[in-house]
């Protein structure tokens, strides 16, 4: 531990030293001369009505780097921050009850590059709620909802920004007070109603993302699957682990696996090829469970990732989206206790260390020790710290550093084995390695990301990241199974891993228009040099009774005395080139186009052998918007994965390719509050790679597999106070073509029926105000457990529960999962019937309270 808080405070203190909418009419809107200055807004406003904002309007997109909601004598200003304020483009509209104004030629961006939202529920007698959220890529709408009537709305420019003046209904009555007292606001008006800083912390919807696409193109007008996990259902869900938040997507399935970290299924596509970015970065190599103390969301790109990212599966990626450094002063304090022995402390703190705001810092660190419902006797133990800085050096340019390190201890599980058509009847928290087996890492990541924009229109991104792991394994390795006495052979082994990846990004983005046609073009290059270096120590053989284990005979092998058996040591190098084009041709119809090529250079160094693949991976798509709310989208990819498995005779494989096409309907419904999405997918792979059934060690390639089925999600608020997040899954995965395993089989680990629901309620005023609930289930239908399908595992519906209160600026929750305490399986992709057969956890409870400051 002296090690670890000394690496704390190091990193402490090293932190310390250093489509546009196009209005169809305009009402035109006469506004009466401000009288009287508000304790809000020191200088003095002047009233400008609607067509002088028209003519002092421009194209370029400004952004709106804050809202703040401050209450005043008649009722309330929303203030939009913004230095061009004079140069917003303004439309006003009404709605039944609805105040609405659409700024199109703007985005809410915080100063750290992130999009946000903003919303506020009855600020004041005779309006609901008033939301200011990023409309599409170049347009902000304000809409403010009146209870009975339509809401009374005036503009004022001022050095601030663009500031929205709202009366109350009950201000327009006769005064119930003197005339003198009445004028002076009361103690608690003069209380701040909100201020948004935290980016996409609050709700459940995100409309954009920018980093997973590489443009800041709306989800609804984007011709692929796209979801994301915000951090809100991280909050409270009191997520610690990467596969427990992607049960909140449909068609995925995640789970730990000592092999190789987090083990991901999407849209019945399982590999050891993680499908796992880190803020854009791809994680080539994982044996470090992905820390989630960090995260301000997850992002889910389903379909061939084909033109921002190359060498993934078609059936998706998975991008982790780090927290980012804030402008205004943030501190949080969080502990997590529960079942098993869990103990998990963290904070996160945040802000400017200049007076000019032109460096922000922020510190992530978290520690977690567990005993897990496992019967080993190692424990689980984490140690992660992650600070980052954020230098403005101009208002076009700004970059980003950013650290990561953890330390992990852990079980090494070889989990539970297959017996007859089925898993074994044992104790879910019986295991068949050693119990004191355990598998140590510790990785280190350095990364910058430079932005510079030339103008409004374009922009230039430079990232580089270097990420270090190191593995150190103590394990008894799994063989074969007798399933006529339960004895199973075991190996004793020990493994050293070491890699070092070098990856560098470039990409630049472009709007510009060729006549009426609008183009949001992409263009870049990645690279990426992986190092890796993988001894691997093979011992004595042992057995063990599955039903009546002794453990420990005969005693562990001495390795030091012993040769590798299976050294690796190889070089890999990555190259890829695209570029891409949205291409609005109106108002309704975008084109996606787009192109990339990838070169991949593979030298083993041990043995002197090399390889090198190259391919083109094209994407095209369209988009139909009938409606502003609505798209009809479809689109066809491809993909490309180089395979560095040998058959039987030492041969390479030859490169995976995948193919699939996608159709689908988008809408934003409940005033854009709740987004949903309706998915057909149909995608194919070929010349995968898979152990082969005849001799160890060898792999052969099936001759395709394909992947179709229908996919529904919806997530976002239903009324004030309630959130939900929904989804179901149809998944057809199967053997199409083979020479080795039969036709017709069904893809490991994949059911055909899968569901989630999640969904909360806060209370909203009265002495209750701030408790709330929380209520989630999951289906996962069976799934056979290997490409042979000759063992299946059963269905499961697993129940949780939150119970949560929260007030100014602290909370308390409990979590209860698996409310009913069932045995479930919750992955079983695997290459043998011996291995990776993943237990889900029991009934469990985890209790928190945090505190911001």
């Amino acid at each position: 531990m002296s090690m670890k808080i000394a690496i704390f405070l190091a990193g402490a203190l090293a932190l310390v030293a250093i489509q546009p909418v196009w209005a169809e009419s305009i009402n035109q809107m006469e506004v009466e001369e401000q009288k009287s200055l508000t304790a809000s807004v020191k200088k003095r406003l002047r009233t400008v009505k609607e067509k002088e904002w028209l003519a002092q309007a421009n194209t370029a997109v400004i952004q709106v780097t804050g809202v703040k909601a401050n209450p005043t004598d008649k009722g309330v200003e929303i203030l939009l921050e913004t230095s061009q304020g004079e140069k917003l483009q303004i439309t006003n509209r009404s709605a039944g009850n609805s105040y609405i104004t659409d700024i199109s030629n703007a985005q809410l961006r915080l100063p750290s590059g992130e999009s946000f939202t903003f919303r506020s529920d009855k600020p004041i007698a005779g309006i609901t709620e008033i939301t200011v959220t990023n409309q599409d890529a170049n347009t902000i709408r304000v809409s403010i909802v009146g209870e009975t009537i339509l809401p009374t709305a005036e503009l004022f420019d001022s050095d601030e920004g663009l500031i929205f003046g709202l009366t109350s209904v009950t201000a327009s009555l006769p005064p119930q007070q003197p005339e003198t007292q009445s004028e002076q606001p009361s103690p608690a008006a003069e209380e701040p109603i909100e201020l948004v800083v935290t980016g996409e912390k609050d709700g459940y919807q995100v409309p954009n993302t920018a980093t997973v696409t590489r443009t800041n193109t709306p989800i609804i007008d984007i011709p692929q699957s796209i979801q994301v996990v915000p951090r809100q259902v991280l909050e409270d869900q009191q997520i610690t682990r990467v596969d427990d938040a992607l049960r909140n997507v449909p068609g995925v399935l995640g789970s730990t696996n000592a092999f190789i970290g987090n083990q991901i299924t999407i849209r019945g596509f399982s590999t050891s090829n993680l499908p796992i970015l880190r803020d854009g970065f791809r994680i080539y190599e994982n044996f470090s469970f992905q820390e989630t103390s960090n995260l301000e969301r997850i992002e889910v790109l389903k379909g061939p990732a084909s033109v921002q990212y190359g060498q993934l599966d078609p059936g998706g990626v998975i991008n982790l989206v780090t927290k980012k450094p804030l402008s205004e002063p943030f501190y949080e304090i969080q502990a997590q206790f529960g079942s098993y022995g869990l103990i998990r402390p963290s904070f996160d703190v945040s802000g400017p260390l200049t007076d000019d705001g032109k460096l922000l810092y922020r510190l992530n660190a978290t520690y977690q020790r567990e005993e897990g419902f496992r019967d080993f006797n190692t424990e689980t133990e984490r140690f992660f710290i992650a600070p980052s800085l954020t230098w403005k050096i101009s208002d076009r340019t700004n970059v980003d550093f950013s650290l990561e390190y953890l330390d992990s201890t852990r079980p090494f599980d070889t989990s539970l084995v297959a017996f007859g058509r089925s898993v074994a009847d044992v104790p879910y928290s019986r295991v068949f390695n050693d119990p004191d087996d355990f598998i140590d890492t510790k990785s280190f990541s350095i990364a910058y990301n430079l932005e510079h924009r030339f103008s409004d229109n374009w922009t230039l991104r430079n990232s580089f990241r270097y990420l270090q792991q190191d593995l150190f394994t103590q394990a008894t390795l799994a063989g074969s199974l007798n399933e006529t006495t339960g004895i199973l052979t075991r190996t004793y082994a020990q493994r050293e891993y070491k890699s070092d990846d070098y990856s560098l990004q470039t990409n630049v983005v472009g709007k510009f228009t060729t006549g009426s046609i609008k183009h949001t073009l992409l263009a870049g290059v990645d690279f990426n040099r992986g190092l890796l270096d993988d001894l691997v120590f093979r011992g004595t053989r042992t057995t063990l009774n599955i039903f009546n284990p002794v453990y420990g005979v005969p005693p562990r092998t001495d390795f030091s005395t012993l040769p590798p058996a299976t050294p690796f040591k190889n070089e890999t190098t990555r190259l890829g080139f695209y570029l891409q084009d949205q291409i609005a041709l109106n108002n309704q119809f975008t084109v996606l186009a787009g192109l990339r090529y990838d070169t991949v250079d593979f030298k083993d160094t041990f043995t002197d052998e090399s390889k090198y693949d190259s391919a083109w991976s094209p994407v095209i798509g369209l988009v139909y918007k009938p409606v502003e709310n609505l798209s009809i989208y479809t689109s066809y990819s491809r993909s490309f994965v180089p395979s560095f498995s040998r058959d039987a005779n030492g041969d390479f494989l030859q490169p995976e390719r995948g193919a699939g096409y996608e159709v689908g309907i988008k809408a934003e419904l409940l005033q854009g509050n709740l987004f949903a999405t309706l998915a057909y997918f149909d995608i194919t792979k070929q010349n995968v790679s898979t152990a082969d059934p005849d001799v160890l060690g060898a792999s052969v390639a099936t001759g395709e597999q394909r992947s179709r089925g229908i996919e529904l999600s919806a997530v976002g608020t239903i009324a004030p106070g309630w959130n939900i997040i929904a989804g179901y899954a149809y998944t057809d995965a199967e053997i199409s073509k083979d020479n080795t395993i039969a036709v017709g089989n069904r893809l490991p680990g994949t059911p055909k029926h899968s569901a989630n629901l999640w969904t909360t309620y806060e209370i909203q005023k009265g002495s209750l105000q701030g408790l709330g609930f929380g209520l989630g289930v999951n289906y996962v239908g069976k799934r056979f457990g290997n490409f042979q399908n000759d063992f299946e595992v059963d269905s499961y519906f697993l129940t949780n529960a939150a119970l949560f209160y929260r007030q100014n600026n602290w909370r308390v929750g409990l979590n209860f999962n698996n409310i009913f305490d069932i045995n479930y399986i919750s992955s079983a992709a695997t290459l043998t019937r011996t291995r990776s057969i993943e237990p889900g956890q029991p009934f469990t409870v985890v209790g928190s309270i945090s505190l911001e400051f």
